[in-house]
């Protein structure tokens, strides 16, 4: 069985179709390009995906189980994380605080309410997470406004990766990156797909989508142009369909 099937999800706002009757399946343990130029309605599919903004047409089913009518939190909750391009990271908070933002672990003693964030297990269990990682981070203490963009982006996916998730879409997570940063994030990403979770890739950069994923999905005009085994295809192709000149 599939991890997540998206079945004729249409989408508009007004009088504006965004989505037009899109299929599209994921499956566990794989890495899935997005990509489309500006407008072909990418980031409004995830959004459908994730929760955010309810389907006209169509069904979304997770792991077999139609999910049209639940939340962002209870999709979460069955395992959807999307990482956004701004990462929506506290900035002046430190590493263990953004991953465990609005979750504390609260330690009461004696049982007293309302007790006290468990600051001492948050540290440690950041820590297991960006040991799990591979990470080079500086220090978990340090406010993450003072890592590079690269190092941020580890923070946003070790936040996702304590909600257990199937499937962690992120959006645009190499721009503006430096090349050796670029690198880590793919290795990450990778190591996403390594452990069994699926992992959808929104980029304009089609070296890293080449680099790292196992098929690529072209969106245009709301509709999916194309369904491509990367290994199968070359990046010329793709761009064909991405500017509908295929």
């Amino acid at each position: 069985m599939s991890l997540l099937q998206v079945k004729g999800v249409t989408k508009s706002f007004g009088a504006i179709k965004v989505l037009s009757g899109v299929d599209l399946i994921i499956e566990a343990g794989t890495v899935t390009g997005l990509v489309g130029d500006n407008g072909a309605g990418k980031s409004t599919l995830m959004k459908t995906i994730t929760g955010i903004y309810a389907v006209d047409e169509g069904e979304i089913l997770l792991s077999g189980e139609v999910i049209n009518g639940l939340s962002p939190g209870a999709r979460r909750q069955k395992g959807i994380e999307m990482i956004y391009q701004d990462l929506a990271l506290a900035k002046q908070q430190d590493v263990a605080a953004n991953i465990f933002l609005g979750r504390e672990p609260v330690k009461r003693a004696f049982g007293i309410l309302p007790g006290y964030v468990d600051k001492a297990k948050m540290d440690t269990e950041a820590q297991k997470m960006i040991d799990r990682l591979g990470a080079r981070i500086p220090s978990i203490h340090r406010p993450v406004g003072m890592f590079s963009g690269g190092q941020q982006q580890t923070v946003a996916i070790a936040r996702a990766l304590t909600f257990n998730p199937k499937l962690v879409i992120m959006d645009e997570p190499t721009a503006a990156l430096a090349v050796r940063e670029v690198e880590s994030v793919l290795k990450l990403i990778r190591q996403l797909r390594d452990e069994g979770i699926a992992v959808v890739l929104i980029s304009h950069r089609l070296n890293d989508v080449f680099e790292v994923t196992d098929r690529i999905v072209v969106l245009r005009q709301g509709r999916i142009e194309a369904d491509l085994p990367t290994q199968k295809t070359q990046m010329r192709e793709v761009v064909s369909y991405i500017v509908g000149a295929h």
